[in-house]
């Protein structure tokens, strides 16, 4: 079998891509008719007479110059040129080897006429200030594609198995529709559940703050934001999803979308059910009813906790069975105001089984503990969130972002662990049953208020943060503790914990830009932020003779915990157009007090830290290269400073340091990045390392009977950097195939530091993960995407008694659609995955495998789909990670086999003046 995958995976280097048609080369120039001046990222396409489907693009270059490349068997094409401003111009051409057509002269394009041009409607790319634009339309998919499908086609984008999005190798953190949040920032909501026949354009920007918007200065190119403007036709009526799936194990899946669009306002209704780990949000009608089937660790599981946007289900592991119900509205009047809003509420329940195995590195040996866990856990909660900006005149905006979260939780774990010394030998024991209810409140608020003060770029921002949370919870342990040896000892251990801890954070601050000239200007900002933390920790033992629970003084805490900080700050930059830059300078003085009213002690910090950044950026052309170093700083938690014992766990007893300082992180990025529109090719080259300052480690000390007790300190000497290659080519002919490939190779090295025992440990960890990725679409009837990671660890520690550490593992991956015959779709999505350093009992590989058979019927509305999950029931939970310290295995539970049979539905009406039904007798549900 596993021969047989590795054939599967080269298949598509081997298929044949000739085909008929003859080769044509189109040269020339195009220029302002006015001035003469050559006209840079105009657009030039060839397109066929017949229907006219895109053959080929590019665009000029900084000469005006273009050279269109294409290979195609009609023997005339149309040849369209198109710049932003500027009136298009066709002009019909038979098809040569090489074909000259001179200076094309655009003339200005004075006066926008009202209606649309459909040659320019057709235009595939179009290169802004900004903004690169892409015609949803000229890249063709099938017609029951997705946004997401869309994105696999153009040229720069990448989309990997997780719906990550990268755009020439800078990650989508989000999606808008008509320029407004749909449900979440979250990607995925919409690239998942928005179908391709409804969106015109794709706008992808540099992600822009609030401030940068407003200002209109361009983004850090950090992130990138993709915007999807809706047609004309389709801005105006409803359309929906429904899904439904029930399968073996008892394994079902419900979820359905409305949409509602009247020009600028948006409604939208999601609900969705499932116990397969799914979040619910997608109609992916070949594999999203599985879930993600591609994560972390050896077996690629679905891991039972996930997130949507800000929302989160599950406990991080295990089967999550989860129901949602939301709502989102969005309007907007430009010049006037843009509101949008959503409210979720949500239930998840979830198990989880582990087994953990773990070698504990002392200075003169080690000893090894055996975890296993049986966890149950529910929450529930509704979240809320708004944006709203109101403009109040050309020159001044008011934002309002409020966000409030109310969470419930409740939760079981019963744990078993063992330690042994290097012989095997017994040494301590512990079991212990946790339950655990809590109660989670949080109410967050930002208002800005900005105003230009000039056409120069002067202006002012004031702004005030607030964030109000409450965090309560009643827990109840049992356990018992056996120590081995030569002084034998049990430990019985019946305690409550109950907790009330509140968080009050509020924040105010100004800033003002005083423009020097053009391009350069000088910031002034300060912030002050006050942060008081009260938490109550109450502690109480069962005592046998009362029957009821003692408080216990030495472990309990009562405490106020209060942060002021004073944060005044310059900057220097310019906002040229070829080069942007600014130098910053940044004073922290942070006042730190806690006083315990139980414990009777109380300790205060003063702080005062001068830190430094900059931010430089070139560009050249469509070539990017930019420079950032930053420093931040970091302080202690209040667990890591509270001097109180966390003794839960009586084989590792936790207790904070006063004394602690703050962390001061120096981290400097570089980046280069360029894509050749004529070539389709894309490279993308990274690098970065960031040095800790006294960071804030673990100190661990192990008596003789492997019982720990940890506390913290700052040390000096731990760092992380990272170095990167990422290479893509699309290959594209006529209509009939589109190839994709990417190559990304990837370096991390690290050092840890940390001390045991008294001994400083030091591990420097080296790794290699380089990665080869293919899309291959042929004429929209086969898609095949195999991808190879192969990953290369060594750890070195600094204790000669320590064996270091040496790792590889290997991950192949393989998913293939084919639709054909017509209304057929069968998928399959195959990964293998190997670790050969994994433990004894753990397992080293697996092949999981999902396969999808789905008709669709009546135009392509509804699909009828048989699905096998995990088809050859090999899914496991596998992984293994490394400190300074330790070494450790993990498995865990995971969905295994199941078959399941689901129908989905799409309805929708859409009409020209706003009324969704056009035909009487009321609306239509379904349309097919």
């Amino acid at each position: 079998m596993k021969r047989f995958y590795a054939y599967l995976i080269f298949i598509p280097l081997f298929i044949s891509f000739n085909s008929y048609g003859q080769e044509f080369l189109v040269k020339g120039k195009i220029v302002d008719a006015a001035t003469g001046s050559p006209i840079e990222a105009a657009t030039i396409y060839a397109e066929t007479l017949r229907d006219s489907s895109l053959i080929t693009y590019t665009i000029t270059n900084a000469q005006g110059i273009f050279a269109l490349e294409g290979k195609t068997a009609y023997k005339k094409a149309r040849l369209a040129f198109s710049s932003n401003g500027f009136e298009s111009q066709t002009k019909e051409v038979a098809l040569q080897p090489v074909i000259e057509v001179g200076t094309i002269k655009m003339e200005e394009q004075v006066q926008q006429l009202e209606g649309i041009d459909l040659i320019g409607e057709r235009v595939p790319i179009t290169v802004k200030k900004d903004t690169l634009e892409f015609n949803a339309d000229s890249f063709k998919t099938r017609p029951d594609a997705t946004v997401e499908d869309v994105l696999k086609k153009l040229p720069g984008v990448e989309v990997d198995s997780d719906g990550t999005i990268t755009v020439n190798g800078k990650e989508v953190n989000q999606v808008l529709v008509n320029g407004q949040v749909f449900f979440s920032t979250d990607p995925k909501v919409a690239t998942k559940t928005l179908s391709k026949d409804i969106i015109s354009k794709i706008q992808i920007t540099d992600t822009k703050t609030k401030e940068q918007e407003f200002i209109g200065e361009e983004g850090d190119g950090e992130n990138k934001t993709i915007n999807l403007t809706l047609k004309e036709d389709k801005n105006k009526g409803y359309m929906g999803r429904l899904s439904g799936g029930y399968g073996t194990d008892d394994r079902y899946q419900a979820n359905g979308l409305v949409n509602y669009f009247n020009d600028t306002q948006r409604i939208s209704v999601l609900g969705s059910s499932n116990n397969i780990n799914n979040p619910g949000f997608s109609f992916d009608e070949i594999y999203e009813m599985v879930g993600n089937a591609r994560g972390g660790g050896i077996g690629f599981n679905r891991n039972g906790g996930f997130t949507i946007g800000n929302m989160s289900f599950g406990f991080g592991q295990g089967i999550t069975t989860s129901s949602t119900l939301g709502a989102s509205y969005a309007d907007q009047d430009k010049g006037k105001y843009r509101v949008d809003g959503n409210y979720f509420f949500s239930y998840s329940d979830s198990y989880n089984d582990e087994k953990i195995s773990r070698e504990n590195i002392l200075p003169d040996g080690s000893f090894f503990t055996d975890t296993e866990t049986s966890f149950v856990g529910t929450t529930n909660s509704n979240q809320g969130s708004a944006n709203l900006e109101f403009d109040i005149d050309k020159t001044t905006r008011i934002t309002v972002q409020p966000n409030l979260s109310v969470n419930n939780t409740n939760s079981t774990n019963a744990e078993n662990t063992e330690s042994r010394d290097e012989d095997g030998n017994l040494i301590n024991r512990n079991n212990s049953l946790e339950t655990t209810d809590g109660f989670r409140r949080n109410f967050s608020n930002r208002v800005e208020l900005m105003k230009k003060l000039d056409t120069l770029g002067g202006y002012v921002r004031v702004f005030f943060n607030n964030n109000n949370s409450v965090n309560d919870s009643e827990s109840f342990i049992n356990s018992q503790s056996s120590i081995f040896g030569d002084d034998p000892s049990e430990q019985e251990l019946d305690q409550q914990t109950i907790i009330d801890n509140s968080n009050d954070s509020y924040e105010v601050g100004a800033a003002y830009r005083q423009p020097l000239n053009k391009d350069l200007y000088v910031d002034f900002r300060y912030s002050y932020e006050n942060n008081e933390q009260k938490n109550e920790r109450s502690v109480s033992n069962f005592d046998e003779v009362s029957g009821a629970y003692v408080y216990n003084e030495m472990l309990s805490s009562d405490f106020n915990f209060n942060t002021n900080k004073h944060a005044p700050e310059i900057r220097f930059g310019s906002n040229g157009k070829k080069f942007r830059f600014n130098v910053r300078a940044r004073l922290e003085q942070i006042a730190l007090d806690n006083e315990d009213f139980i414990q009777s002690t109380t300790f205060s910090k003063d702080y005062s830290k001068f830190l430094l950044g900059s931010f430089f950026n070139y560009n050249v052309g469509s070539k990017r290269i930019s420079i950032r170093y930053n420093s931040r700083l970091n302080l202690p938690s209040v667990n890591q400073l509270q001097p109180v014992p966390n003794v839960s766990n009586p084989l590792n007893i936790i207790e904070g340091n006063p004394n602690l300082g703050p962390e001061v992180n120096h981290s400097v990025y570089l980046n280069f990045n360029n894509y050749n529109w004529k070539d389709r090719t894309g490279l993308f080259a990274y690098s970065g390392i960031n040095f800790e300052q006294d960071k804030v480690v673990s100190i661990t000390t192990t008596d003789e009977n492997f019982i720990r007790t940890t506390t913290y300190e700052n040390v000096d000497g731990n760092y992380n950097g990272w170095m990167g290659v990422n290479y893509s080519k699309q290959i594209k002919k006529d209509s009939v195939y589109t190839l994709k490939f990417t190559i990304g190779p990837g370096f991390n090295i690290s050092k840890q530091v940390g001390f045991t025992n008294g001994r400083r440990l030091e591990a420097k960890n080296f790794s290699f993960n380089p990665r080869l990725g293919l899309l291959f679409n042929y004429k929209e009837m086969l898609e095949i995407e195999p991808e190879y990671r192969i990953g290369i660890s060594s750890t070195r520690y600094n204790l000669e008694n320590v064996e270091d550490i040496d790792f590889t593992t290997h991950n192949l991956a393989l998913k293939l659609t084919s639709y054909w015959p017509k209304n057929v779709v069968f998928g399959n999505d195959i990964t293998y995955s190997y670790n050969g350093n994994l433990g004894d009992g753990f397992d080293k590989d697996a092949i999981f495998w999902n396969m999808s058979l789905g008709l669709q019927m009546f135009k392509k509305k509804a699909t009828l789909k048989v699905l096998a999950y995990d088809l050859l029931n090999q899914n496991i939970n596998t992984r293994r990670t490394t400190g300074q310290d330790f070494v450790q295995d993990f498995q865990g539970t995971v969905l295994k086999r199941y078959f399941m049979g689901s129908l989905t539905i799409k309805f929708d009406s859409f009409g020209g003046k706003g009324a969704p039904n056009k035909r009487g007798g009321g609306p239509r549900f379904m349309r097919f």
